[in-house]
């Protein structure tokens, strides 16, 4: 079999950046080079696979122990955020981590350091693999798909394995909130999933945020700045002004567990007009619905004071928290804390920050919980992700799998 690191690695070199700004599906074409990539390769496994025009790759595993055991389904998405360059990814390979500082060879003076990342210290003496500092790693979630690639290797060479039937899918721009708004959960044939989209060994999540975006427009007005007074909006400070409004303990620098944010993600503009960008997230949805107010009252505030239609806001919701649709079959919870268990893992069930493609897919009847990929510190250059970690996932597959076939 091919080493999972191996694995990971021609997978990272591809670059799979989603855009939100596109309308297309998927997002990116560079996309379709991964996607086309694994579906050759599960091809090649003699692994029935298909890619759409949609950008989604599924594949089936056929049961080889009767067909009254239900098809469970592994997801991974092949995007990288667009918060950092995904672009001519030079990863490096640190063996037998010693503890200490690792530097990032491609900024001088960069590092991931132990008294900023303590949990780095966890995984002395294993294989850690980091970025250079100039690009993300991509272990979001090419971790999970080289975990999910490795399982399906095993399963098809050794024929030993009990299992029922296997589903594995592949999807694009799930970091963008549009990884599976097309996704055929009929076609893809699964009664029950779970993503590889979590993070440190060990994470097991069936609850995550309910999740809009909001873009604030501020038409401000342009006046020669020596003839300005009175005249002049300046739509940066005005945006400034709005951002001032939003509570500041709110922030996700500041919150932890169920605690709910306003984080600003991007802001472009000149005088004349500016665009702010944020996400608002919450657990609960009636204070996740507060918070969409809490922005619009916000708008209506500098309307009053600037003028009728300075501010608009564009708010889009993403995701609705999937716990109401995983909790009525909390055994497929239990299985993957068995799984876990039997690999000397200790489970960390806690809500997830964030959001994965599962959350959408419990809503369309594929009831999905999350599991670990392993990777630490996601979307940005301090990106990194222990071998053994992802080694440990794809056991836990396999033994997810084994215990749903009843071994």
């Amino acid at each position: 079999m091919e080493k999972i690191i191996d694995r990971f690695l021609r997978y990272v070199a591809v670059d799979t950046q989603s855009d939100p700004d596109s309308e297309s599906q998927p997002s990116t074409a560079r996309q379709l080079d991964l996607l086309k990539m694994l579906k050759d390769e599960l091809e090649g496994m003699g692994i029935k696979a298909e890619l759409d025009e949609y950008g989604y790759v599924m594949a089936s595993i056929p049961s080889n122990c009767g067909n009254d055991v239900p098809a469970v389904g592994f997801i991974a998405h092949v995007d990288t955020s667009p918060d950092a360059s995904g672009k001519d990814i030079r990863p490096q390979i640190i063996h037998d981590y010693d503890g200490d500082d690792i530097p990032l060879k491609g900024v001088p003076g960069m590092a991931l350091k132990t008294s900023d990342f303590p949990e780095l210290a966890e995984y002395k003496g294993q294989t850690v693999i980091t970025t250079d500092g100039t690009t993300l790693l991509g272990a979001d979630d090419k971790a999970g798909v080289a975990e999910i690639m490795s399982m399906a290797e095993y399963v098809m060479t050794h024929p030993e394995f009990r299992h029922g039937e296997i589903k594995i899918g592949f999807t694009p721009d799930e970091e963008i909130g549009r990884g599976v708004v097309k996704f055929d959960v009929e076609k893809f044939g699964a009664r029950y999933a779970y993503t590889m989209d979590g993070g440190k060994i060990g994470e097991l999540e069936y609850e995550n945020f309910n999740a809009a975006s909001a873009t604030i427009h501020i038409q401000g007005r342009n006046i020669h700045p020596g003839y300005a007074k009175g005249k002049m909006l300046n739509a940066i400070l005005i945006g400034m002004e709005l951002n001032s409004l939003l509570p500041v303990e709110q922030r996700p620098e500041y919150t932890d567990g169920y605690e709910g944010f306003f984080h600003i993600t991007g802001f472009n503009g000149t005088v004349e007009e500016a665009d702010f960008s944020y996400i608002i997230r919450d657990h609960d949805l009636g204070l996740y619905e507060k918070r969409k107010e809490t922005l619009l009252k916000c708008v209506d505030f500098i309307n009053g004071k600037y003028g009728e239609g300075v501010a608009t806001a564009d708010i889009r919701h993403q995701y609705y928290n999937m716990r109401k649709e995983v909790e009525p079959h909390y055994h497929i919870i239990e299985k993957a804390v068995k799984a876990m268990e039997a690999e000397g893992i200790t489970p960390i069930i806690r809500p997830i920050r964030g959001g994965t493609d599962g959350a959408n897919l419990s809503f369309m009847g594929l009831p999905c919980p999350n599991i670990f990929a392993g990777g630490h510190n996601f979307h940005g250059k301090l990106e990194f992700v222990p071998v053994e970690s992802m080694e440990k996932a794809t056991k836990v597959i396999l033994n997810i799998i084994s215990l749903f076939a009843g071994e």
